[in-house]
């Protein structure tokens, strides 16, 4: 299919720009409510998915080890998170969330009214469409040789 002004990868690139500014600007906002910083609200939205090693969430968070120990130390000291050694790897320390650090994403994501309110503004269909396409684009990208 030829790329048109509205369908080139230029396009998509400045529209998905525009989605995320709009998105992190929100969720900054939000995480402010609850007194964390976006990259504090980030880490426990990354551990909403499950338990990770520290190193796995300074990869994940595109931040260096130091960084992602202090962002824990902070977490941790408010009962948001607890650290555990790994059950295959003493040397490992897991990160999970606590009841109140569930909470406290849960609390996060309610407050993002703006994201809330583009979302909403979806029919089912619609919301289908985006949630495949994303996957497709961001979780699960074809193979090289597809």
């Amino acid at each position: 299919m030829p790329e048109t002004p509205r369908t080139g990868t230029a396009q998509l690139m400045e529209l998905l720009s525009a989605s995320l500014v709009a998105y992190y600007g929100d969720f900054t906002a939000a995480s402010a409510t609850e007194g964390l910083t976006a990259s504090q609200g980030r880490t426990l939205g990354v551990l909403r998915r499950g338990p990770s090693a520290m190193r796995a969430l300074a990869t994940t968070l595109a931040c260096d080890a130091s960084n992602m120990t202090g962002i824990i130390d902070r977490l941790e000291k408010r009962g948001l998170v607890l650290r555990e050694p790994s059950p295959t790897d003493r040397r490992v320390k897991n990160v999970l969330l606590t009841a109140d650090g569930e909470r406290t994403i849960d609390a996060i994501r309610a407050r993002m009214h703006t994201t809330l309110a583009g979302l909403d503004a979806l029919g089912d269909e619609d919301r289908a469409a985006l949630a495949g396409l994303l996957e497709r684009v961001f979780v699960r990208p074809p193979a090289a040789d597809d």
